[in-house]
């Protein structure tokens, strides 16, 4: 089988991907922006043909690529796994008679108001929304729902640019930050503790899936540097009767959307009013999740991917063994970082429940807040009780301190 893939090099793990791709078997035709003498020699190893375009993201680009590539071989799919790219591999798929997930559905799995009109069509739970093209859309959508609202780009990824608004002087500085965009999303601000459920889907059903919890939510941690942010993935999927009622969403989610054979990645709050959707992508999720499924269930969830994108099923058990987790530790001010202290107390601790981790030498630059969990310093860990782990990040959280100036 022949795949054509999206960006193979950065972000690093852009690579599990193509490397998964070629030990189930693929040949794998890559396009992406880096120069090919500049991509390691494992990852070139993996490739099988490469071309070097100026943005992955430019459709007249990306299509002439993959015309190339049919010029002497059957190309079989096109897959990319970053939001930005979706979009323009789902148009050159149509462009050029590739199957794979459609125009129709990427749009929507992209479009935040347009994806929330067709789940409530069937039925699904969610916030009210818009999509607003002038101030006073917005302020005729507040009227309805009141305050607050959630305003944010129609097809942003995670918490990019997304603003809650409890206040018309609030809304007066939100709408002037969107500056010139043509349309924005606007929508109804729900109560409730956040997580994600994300899947593997073979011809339309979840064959492996994953439920992960935030402490705190999204928008809180993107925003507030003396919070510690994490989330963890769950081993009690099995288990706890709500993880029945996230699957039963996300099963009509898949069917509303068009969702066939892809990995996806879903938003939910559980609050007063119950379990409520809140967004997907089609695509895996960021921050290196992905690593912390495989570990939490003895797999190699790239290579399910592939046995999915390449034969058409996956043979991977989830053994859910344990919950893992990351912790992401912000620096005290934007600068260079000037020490990590507790260094030496997290492996004296908690040495064997760490996967892996990120701590920064003194005189690295920090990133900005926002930037998310894999910034700047952060712990991945484990442990075989959910409780456990939500104790131990918390102990992490409070005695870590990442000094910078």
């Amino acid at each position: 089988m022949n795949v054509v893939f999206v960006e193979p090099n950065f972000p690093r793990n852009q690579r599990e991907f193509v490397r998964a791709l070629a030990q189930v078997g693929a040949s794998v035709y890559a396009v992406g922006e880096t120069p090919w003498e500049w991509l390691d020699e494992e990852l070139q190893g993996w490739i099988h043909r490469y071309e070097q375009v100026g943005s992955v993201t430019d459709v007249d680009q990306l299509r002439a690529v993959v015309e190339h590539f049919q010029a002497s071989t059957w190309i079989d799919a096109l897959e990319a796994t970053i939001e930005s790219h979706t979009l323009p591999a789902a148009y050159v798929r149509e462009a050029t008679g590739i199957p794979g997930t459609s125009v129709h559905t990427t749009w929507l799995c992209r479009d935040k108001p347009s994806m929330k009109e067709a789940l409530r069509a069937v039925g699904v739970p969610t916030a009210a929304s818009t999509a607003a093209r002038t101030a006073d859309e917005v302020r005729a959508f507040v009227n309805e729902v009141g305050y607050p609202i959630i305003l944010k780009p129609r097809d942003g990824a995670g918490a990019a640019a997304t603003v809650k608004v409890s206040s018309a002087d609030e809304l007066a500085a939100a709408l002037e930050s969107f500056g010139d965009a043509d349309s924005i999303a606007v929508e109804e601000f729900v109560e409730g503790h956040e997580g994600f459920y994300d899947t593997l889907a073979v011809n339309g059903h979840a064959a492996l899936d994953f439920a992960c919890h935030y402490y705190p939510n999204v928008l809180e941690a993107m925003r507030t540097r003396w919070v510690s942010p994490q989330y963890i993935s769950t081993n009690r999927v099995d288990e706890a009767p709500f993880y029945g009622e996230l699957r039963e969403m996300g099963e009509r989610v898949h069917e509303a959307l068009g969702i066939k054979t892809s990995a996806t990645h879903m938003e939910w709050f559980h609050g007063p009013n119950g379990l409520r959707f809140s967004e997907i992508g089609a695509r895996p999720p960021g921050v290196g999740c992905w690593d912390l499924y495989s570990v939490g269930n003895d797999i190699d969830l790239y290579r399910a991917w592939a046995d999915a994108i390449v034969h058409g099923q996956v043979w991977h058990q989830l053994s859910r063994r344990l919950a893992t987790g990351i912790i992401a530790l912000r620096p005290s001010a934007d600068g260079m970082i000037s020490d990590i202290e507790g260094v030496d107390w997290l492996h004296a601790t908690y040495g064997a429940e760490i996967i892996d981790a990120n701590l920064p030498s003194p005189g690295t630059p920090t990133q900005p807040v926002e930037a998310g969990y894999m910034a700047n310093a952060w712990v991945r860990l484990s442990h075989p009780d959910y409780d456990e782990l939500r104790g131990i990040m918390d102990d992490v959280g409070r005695t870590m301190q990442v000094h910078a100036s």
